[in-house]
């Protein structure tokens, strides 16, 4: 058998054609322009909105104290309840307010009987009508007669001199005994006055053995429990009014002649993402902080249902009373650069960026307060190879492109 004959490999090059051979490949410059869309910068008159967070508040909340000692008898209520005006918290004993209340009842019937009074409601009308003011009225009278009728005879001189002496003295001791009895009806008076006020007071601290709610409200904390022994001014409840419950924001400065009392302002909260609720602005403040250079708004909201809870961060905005035109472009054609805002507005030459300060973001446009004019194209796409001078082609709707 013949063997075949070897051949190398540049041989079978040479039979086969000839080997392919390419140079170096080389990076192909992209020189097309670039493809970009526009839009124009256009004018609208808006209604200027305040955006604002913030935290709810009760309307109002107050710690209810004990305003007598001795044990709690009952508690009627726990942590969530909702109470209404005057209804009962709490018992007291009242069995030591009892017994004071009795004794300076009958301190003053004692005092008001030495009067001649039968009740509380009695007055005195003329002093020199009281029992021991009549009875030395009386023995004066008695004196001034007798005296009368000794100095008679021993001016006729069947008396006695002495007599006439001893009658005197009797006279003028009971002068100065009734005027001595009227200075004690004064102060019997003035006691009866004094023994009503302390039995006023001892009523009252009977009737706070009765703990009652001072309006309608829900229980933020019950700090009382029965069988404790409490005294004045101990805690026992901390009562939230949440309807209607209060929104207080920080809005800055510069928007204070925009904000006034009486706007509505529409609040969201994150516990209710697909709900709306309606506040109104009740009070402003007539300060603003100078560390943060804004200033505090409350407006008030309904919430008859307890769904809004105080504590709750909130958003709100306000739409306030103040027009203006402003200048809007895509919020897709500004580009954040190096801690500035730019766009780059299309002209017949070219591209130009332009630092812009913004304003307000309206759904898909934002407000641009400087670096633009109405009627100016600015570019929406490809933002990050745009430069001064770069080549572009303006993609117009669906139609063709067309080069500048």
């Amino acid at each position: 058998m013949r063997s075949g004959r070897y051949l190398p490999p540049v041989f079978l090059c040479l039979l086969l054609g000839g080997c392919n051979r390419q140079g170096p490949v080389q990076a192909k410059r992209d020189t097309d322009p670039v493809a970009v869309r526009v839009a124009p910068v256009v004018t609208r008159q808006i209604q200027r909105v305040v955006e604002a967070v913030g935290t709810m508040f009760p309307y109002e909340e107050v710690i209810v104290s004990a305003e007598v000692e001795g044990p709690v008898q009952e508690v009627h209520f726990d942590l969530g309840d909702a109470v209404k005006q005057g209804e009962v918290l709490a018992r007291i004993s009242e069995e030591e307010q009892r017994y004071v209340v009795a004794q300076t009842e009958a301190q003053l019937r004692q005092a008001l009987e030495r009067l001649g009074l039968k009740s509380e409601q009695d007055k005195v009308r003329d002093i020199r009508d009281t029992p021991e003011t009549r009875r030395a009225q009386a023995d004066l009278f008695d004196a001034e007669q007798r005296f009368k009728r000794v100095r008679q005879l021993a001016d006729q001189g069947v008396g006695s001199r002495q007599d006439v002496d001893q009658a005197q003295a009797r006279f003028k001791g009971m002068q100065a005994g009734y005027d001595a009895t009227l200075n004690q009806t004064r102060n019997l008076i003035q006691q009866v006055e004094q023994f009503k006020a302390s039995l006023e007071l001892q009523r009252k601290k009977l009737r706070d053995t009765t703990v009652r709610a001072p309006f309608a409200a829900h229980v933020k904390e019950r700090q009382v429990t029965v069988g404790q022994y409490v005294r004045p001014n101990t805690p026992l409840f901390t009562l939230v009014k949440i309807d209607p419950i209060r929104l207080r924001v920080e809005i800055p400065e510069r928007m204070a002649p925009w904000v006034r009392v009486g706007q509505m302002a529409d609040v969201t909260v994150d516990a209710y993402q697909d709900r709306q609720f309606q506040g109104k602005i009740w009070r402003i403040s007539p300060t603003v902080d100078q560390s943060k250079r804004t200033f505090v708004v409350e407006a008030l909201i309904q919430n008859p249902a307890g769904e809004l809870k105080p504590g709750s961060y909130a958003k709100a905005r306000v739409r306030t009373g103040k027009f203006e035109e402003i200048n809007l472009v895509p919020a897709r054609a500004v580009n954040y650069v190096l801690g500035t805002n730019k766009v780059y507005t299309v002209t017949d030459t070219g591209v130009e960026p332009r630092e812009v300060k913004l304003g307000e973001r309206f759904d898909q446009e934002v407000e641009v307060a400087e670096g633009v004019k109405p009627g100016e194209r600015v570019a929406t796409t490809q933002l990050a190879r745009l430069e001064t001078g770069a080549r572009i082609r303006v993609v117009e709707g669906s139609g063709a492109p067309r080069k500048e």
